[in-house]
């Protein structure tokens, strides 16, 4: 049995509820057992924003990541406050265009990537989030060209159709960085 359990946070508007949508809509996709549960404060856009995401090859009982296998902290709040609830063992991932302090932690392993430097760089600056999903999906050996058009699919909107190519470099720049 596989299970794994991400925490994404960081603020509002840095597409937190989307990669965790995204990602669960992968899951979907490879015929996974996925939950989704976003959580934000009450500022939305600038306020703080988390979002749970369990990928299962067994039905999921609790929506609830209380013990993350992979956090993404896109800001130091996120990372002050859920830092200590890796699992031991665990994966934290780190926009360090935003976060200068390294993760106090020896015993996860921890990448550190630009990602919001990245994304501005690039021309696409809302897209650091998708930037660290691609880095998380391959280092995990979870990038199939087939499952991530499918979930970019049903995640981007008609009316942004034209967002689908900005979000596909977005995660091969995340891939090979």
């Amino acid at each position: 049995m596989a299970t794994t359990q991400y925490l994404f946070a960081g603020f509002g508007g840095q597409g937190i509820l989307f990669s965790g949508k995204f990602l669960a809509y992968k899951g979907l996709t490879e015929e996974k057992q996925v939950s989704w549960l976003p959580s934000y404060g009450p500022e939305m856009r600038g306020g703080t924003a988390s979002c749970s995401v369990i990928i299962s090859d067994t039905p999921v009982g609790s929506p609830i990541v209380s013990k993350p296998d992979v956090l993404i902290a896109m800001n130091l709040p996120s990372l002050d406050k859920y830092e200590d609830a890796v699992v031991s063992g665990g994966t934290i991932y780190v926009d360090s265009t935003l976060i200068e302090r390294k993760v106090k932690r020896t015993d996860v392993t921890v990448h550190y990537i630009p990602a919001t430097g990245l994304a501005n760089e690039n021309g696409m600056p809302t897209l650091a989030n998708m930037i660290i999903v691609g880095k998380i999906l391959g280092e995990s050996n979870q990038f199939t060209d087939d499952s991530i058009n499918a979930a970019l699919g049903k995640v981007i909107s008609a009316r942004h159709a034209d967002m689908l190519d900005f979000n596909l470099k977005a995660l091969n720049l995340g891939k090979n960085n």
